[in-house]
């Protein structure tokens, strides 16, 4: 994906070198219909747009939708600082509108590869191709399609099924059920086509970053666990029917180290990733180090950038990390703060403020200034409130200039189909052996926590498998879906000398179709509660 981006990059530098010198010289080869796309590189050139959209704002706005209107993260002004004109306080409580900036930008975003998708299937199908190849990256495209619906269905619950290019009438808004039985008969359809994950790195490579059969069965899953919400049936059995899928492909196996995960350079080495967005210094989208670091540890982790000093979690997120020996509880900041190992961990040398002998202590506590909505203030102290992430481990070839990070995000893998198992089980599915290996909620929950070298669980509920999922998906987006699929994304987590409170309306657990929207097209109609 990566040298995709590279290679749009290099047709543009070409074309700007060429047109200064000779405008009138005769045309020897053009692309048109009869010769593009035909190679592989031409077909990858042209779906490339597809992935550089999706990359542009999942890991930034998207996320910020998902994890912000949670307990899972939490951008606090500092004496106004950050503020941004209150879109994150906006978030935090629920009170968003039809016109905040994520709200609009997201529906722009995912309509707008929606329409890229559409756009590319109208170039292949008058393409003068061989079949199979059609055929393959059709269904790589409408695979592709699929996971942006879901994210618009999963999102704003009720949206436009578009499925045409150009658009000449302006969408009808459909029901949120009528959008996932798109979804699913879409994914069912392309499974076929879809290449399956083999052992072979360079075969992986290539695939990385783009649809597999593990990527749909995964998406599938999510979607029939989340089926009580999306059109109030109950889908349990699927949910394990499809983790089964993903996993007898035994090429699918949980990393031996949580941290390889995350870390900047992380790819198709990754064993358990099924789906994931690739980032890199030429790939904007990837900010969790500018927003979710601490900028006076910056000297102590190899690099000197300007960061945010704002994004961080909140103390009632954070007290689920809470099992002894639990790796996982080291991808957070907190407490005296010392130089690290270069393998995930610290050593004992204190990391102090600069020209200081003060060693840097994080606190968890997010003490407001009484008055203030949602404001820290902006000394030394209150700046180290909140306890900062580290999952998404800084990047040493960050520069100031983007301030991007090159970790590859997950959107899907392995640990998330295990314990959506888990939880389907609990649900009411019949457990299941896979690959000689029997599968029950309590097993499928220890698996992961030996990996991070976590205390096994002696016993597992629905609440467990919740708190799981935060300790193991933390910051991956999806503490909201979880919280509204568990009935929980209404409880309050109030900050000390709070002024303001949570909007607790059901009807928040779909954002508004924005009003942008609804003035150019009024075949539209609002959710409810807007």
């Amino acid at each position: 994906m990566k040298t995709i981006y590279s290679f749009l990059a290099g047709c543009v530098a070409i074309a700007t070198i060429s047109s200064c010198t000779k405008l009138d010289v005769p045309v020897e080869s053009q692309y048109v219909k009869s010769n593009f796309p035909n190679t592989a590189a031409d077909y990858n050139a042209l779906t490339g747009t597809m992935y550089s959209n999706l990359s542009s704002s999942f890991a930034v706005n998207y996320w910020r939708m998902q994890e912000l209107s949670t307990d899972e993260a939490i951008i606090p002004a500092r004496d106004g600082n950050f503020d941004d004109g209150g879109q994150y306080r906006q978030l935090h409580y629920h009170t968003w509108t039809f016109d905040h900036p994520n709200v609009t930008g997201i529906w722009q975003w995912g309509f707008s590869g929606i329409n890229t998708c559409n756009r590319l299937l109208t170039v292949i199908d008058a393409a003068n191709s061989p079949a199979a190849v059609k055929a393959s990256y059709t269904a790589e495209i409408r695979a592709m399609r699929a996971l942006y619906y879901f994210f618009m269905m999963d999102t704003y619950g009720n949206v436009p099924i578009i499925t045409t290019f150009p658009v000449n009438t302006p969408p009808a808004t459909e029901k949120r059920a009528k959008v996932f039985d798109f979804i699913e008969s879409e994914l069912k359809a392309v499974l076929p086509q879809l290449p399956a994950k083999t052992g072979n790195l360079a075969t992986n490579t290539q695939q990385y970053g783009r649809p597999t059969r593990g990527m749909a069965f995964a998406l599938l899953a999510k979607m029939y666990l989340n089926a009580p919400v999306y059109n109030g049936t109950t889908r349990n059995q699927d949910v394990v029917v499809m983790a089964d899928s993903v996993q007898r492909n035994t090429n699918y196996s949980l990393d031996a180290k949580y941290r390889d995960i995350f870390l900047p350079n992380n790819g198709p080495q990754i064993n358990e990733t099924i789906f994931a967005i690739p980032y890199d210094q030429q790939i904007p989208g990837n900010q969790f180090t500018r927003f979710g670091f601490f900028y006076y540890l910056v000297n102590a982790y190899g690099f000197n950038v300007g960061l945010s000093i704002a994004m961080s979690t909140t103390p009632e997120f954070y007290n689920r990390f809470n099992i002894p020996n639990d790796f996982r509880t080291k991808t957070w900041l907190v407490g005296p703060q010392f130089y690290p190992d270069g393998n995930g961990g610290f050593t004992n040398q204190p990391v102090y403020y600069p020209s200081t002998t003060t060693q840097i202590v994080i606190t968890p506590q997010l003490v407001l200034v009484p008055g203030k909505p949602m404001d820290l203030g902006n000394t030394t102290a209150s700046q180290a409130e909140g306890i900062r992430s580290l999952k998404y481990y800084p990047d040493p070839q960050i520069i100031q200039a983007t301030r991007l990070n090159g970790n590859d995000v997950p959107v899907l893998r392995l640990a998330d189909v295990y314990l959506m198992k888990a939880e389907a089980i609990l649900r009411g599915a019949t457990p299941t052996t896979i690959n000689g290996d029997a599968q029950t909620p309590l097993t499928l929950i220890n698996k992961l926590r030996a990996r991070s070298g976590a205390q096994l669980a002696s016993s597992v509920d629905l609440q467990g498998v919740l708190d799981e999922r935060a300790r193991e998906l933390s910051w991956e987006a999806w503490r909201r879906n979880d919280l509204i699929r568990f009935g929980q994304f209404e409880t309050e987590y109030p900050l000390p000398n709070d002024v303001l409170k949570m909007n607790t309306d059901p009807t928040r657990r779909l954002f508004p179709i924005p009003s942008t929207e609804l003035k150019t097209n009024p075949n539209l109609v609002q959710n409810p509660g807007y």
